[in-house]
């Protein structure tokens, strides 16, 4: 049967369909439980939240679901050149952002480098209230927590964008891979080389890896039905992930203006920029990103997003759509679901008649 795998079993679902795990306030428990209740992998992006908004989320989640689900946070989530990054070049960047500003009539925020890593601390939530499993992009956490969360049960998944990342994570000890192609929505999670040097379509990557890991591997980029599953577990997956095709659906905490831009023409064109947060990731094309040139310095992250983020409220707010990152991956054109059950029901359906 095409739903018993590795990664079925491993996790102990009935599907090896993994949503995933969108961070900046995507993530909803609604979402991760309409996943999860369907025989799917819940997730839940949690880079931004603090500890307490962790537990508090947890807490909802198990209100909805007694399913296996996934906490996602972000190994590195402050960029190494933010420790000595002068108030100088902080202004200069700003300056070359000001006229989108003045566009919407608000004034540029004051910002502060002084922003401390929430990695550690939100680690320590993960112990205690013990998801089934604890993936993480942007890196692979110390020995002693992946120790601890082998001790506690917990299974890890990391991301990898090259062969490279794949062997440091399987070295590392992480019970799972996410195969990241450049195919992929949001943030390209990258961290040995720069993202722009790892840019892997996810069929040559999952082949790639298939050939020198060992460890169960999840397909994540561009599959939004039960076509691109088949095609991705005739390549060798355990597994997929999908992000923009829940994005698009009721239970996400997406815009009403997000959602409508992947039921769009728009949703047809994407482009890849850090000019929106300070890292590189998949979007609707805008102005911003076509207007900034990649080669251009922005902020360090968080702090390039702290810049952005009253400009994009802003935007929302006067309908100035074209200055506002829309997170999509490359094949958002064929969507029709747009609650979560149904685009699950879809999956499966699909996915049976094609591996039969």
């Amino acid at each position: 049967m095409w739903n018993q795998t590795k990664i079925t079993e491993l996790f102990g679902i009935k599907y090896p369909i993994l949503l995933g795990p969108m961070g900046g306030g995507f993530s909803t428990p609604e979402l991760l439980a309409a996943v999860s209740n369907a025989g799917g992998l819940g997730s839940f992006g949690a880079y931004t939240l603090t500890p307490q908004e962790i537990r508090e989320a947890d807490k909802a989640i198990r209100r909805l679901t007694d399913k296996p689900y996934n906490f996602n946070l972000w190994v590195s989530d402050v960029d190494e050149r933010l420790t000595d990054y002068s108030v100088k070049k902080v202004e200069q960047v700003k300056q070359q952002f000001k006229p989108y500003f003045d566009e919407l009539s608000i004034p540029m925020p004051d910002l502060s480098t002084d922003i401390p890593s929430k990695f550690e601390s939100q680690v320590e939530v993960i112990f205690e209230i013990k998801p089934t499993v604890f993936s993480f992009i942007f890196g692979a956490p110390s020995s002693e927590i992946l120790r601890e969360c082998k001790r506690l049960n917990i299974r890890t998944v990391g991301a990898a964008t090259t062969l490279d990342e794949a062997l440091l994570l399987e070295e590392a000890g992480v019970d799972a891979l996410v195969a990241a192609g450049f195919e992929a929505g949001g943030h390209r999670p990258s961290f040995l080389r720069s993202p722009q040097e790892s840019f892997t379509g996810l069929f040559a990557l999952l082949q790639q890896l298939k050939s020198k890991v060992k460890i169960p591997i999840i397909a994540a980029g561009g599959i939004s039905n039960g076509k691109g599953i088949a095609a991705a577990f005739n390549l060798g997956a355990d597994a997929v992930q999908l992000g923009t095709a829940f994005v698009a659906c009721e239970e996400c905490n997406a815009t009403a203006t997000h959602r409508a831009k992947l039921f769009s023409d728009e949703s047809r064109y994407t482009v890849v920029s850090k000019s929106l947060t300070g890292r590189m990731g998949r979007m609707i094309k805008n102005r911003i990103a076509d207007e900034i040139p990649f080669e251009q310095e922005v902020l360090p992250f968080p702090l390039h997003t702290k810049l952005l983020a009253p400009l994009k409220k802003a935007a929302l707010e006067q309908g100035k759509t074209d200055l506002v990152n829309f997170w999509a991956g490359q094949h958002a054109q064929s969507f029709i679901h747009r609650n979560a059950a149904g685009l699950m029901e879809s999956l499966v359906q699909e996915a049976s008649i094609l591996l039969a």
